[in-house]
């Protein structure tokens, strides 16, 4: 294996505080060149990113800040998560954000301290480049899987650049919003954000790492010869 790729994948990790250093559009503009080389399903390259920053980012955090303020109903535009979650991911997701309010010393019972953490993904991190992710309407499921290869060729891509990322499932519970705001087209549906910038490896909130599963738990073997 590349050593390189090896590193980049072990130390790739989301990051939730970011430095108040900007990204060049250039920059964001190479990082999503390189992302649109991922394998693309007869080459439909689907997928549209809408790279924010200054202004532009900033009326848009400002409009969902104040959705969650006047308690406006979350609309989202496809379904992210099973219903009912079946217990071991249940599991799975309480001990990633347990891991994360731990870091952050904030207590399980400190129910405002949670959900302001939770309204982070909101500010996108407060990094300088926000990005909405979006998907035709009418595609297919495989689609949203290219769609996931893209993405991680972009967190690579940045990764390698020396920048960090996290990407933002919780803008899709405003995807209403987030297509009014940005006037996105009606066939455009609102899949989630990506932030982008400078990690602040000083933050608390960035030094803490979620846990994978290990490589017998999901892998089945047959043929190989020791």
């Amino acid at each position: 294996m590349n050593r390189d790729i090896e590193h980049l994948l072990k130390a790739r990790r989301s990051v939730r505080k970011f430095k108040d250093s900007s990204v060049s559009k250039a920059d964001v503009g190479k990082i999503l060149e390189l992302a649109r080389l991922a394998p693309s399903g007869a080459n439909l390259q689907p997928g549209k990113f809408h790279a924010l920053t200054g202004g532009a980012l900033e009326n848009l955090k400002s409009a969902l800040l104040g959705a969650v303020a006047d308690g406006r109903p979350q609309v989202s535009q496809f379904s992210y998560f099973p219903s009912p979650m079946p217990a071991d991911l249940k599991a799975k997701q309480r001990a990633a954000g347990y891991a994360l309010y731990s870091a952050l010393g904030i207590d399980r019972r400190d129910i405002a301290g949670r959900r302001d953490q939770f309204n982070q993904n909101y500010m996108f991190f407060n990094a300088p480049v926000g990005v909405v992710v979006t998907i035709h309407k009418d595609l297919g499921k495989g689609c949203f899987m290219d769609l996931g290869m893209t993405m991680m060729a972009l967190f690579m891509a940045a990764a390698g650049m020396g920048f960090a990322t996290s990407g933002i499932g919780a803008l899709g519970n405003y995807g209403d919003l987030v297509h009014e705001t940005l006037a996105l087209p009606e066939t455009e549906l609102v899949v989630c954000g990506i932030a982008l910038g400078v990690a602040d490896d000083s933050d608390p909130v960035n030094q803490f790492r979620t846990d994978r599963d290990p490589l017998d738990s999901y892998v089945q073997f047959a043929g190989f010869v020791d």
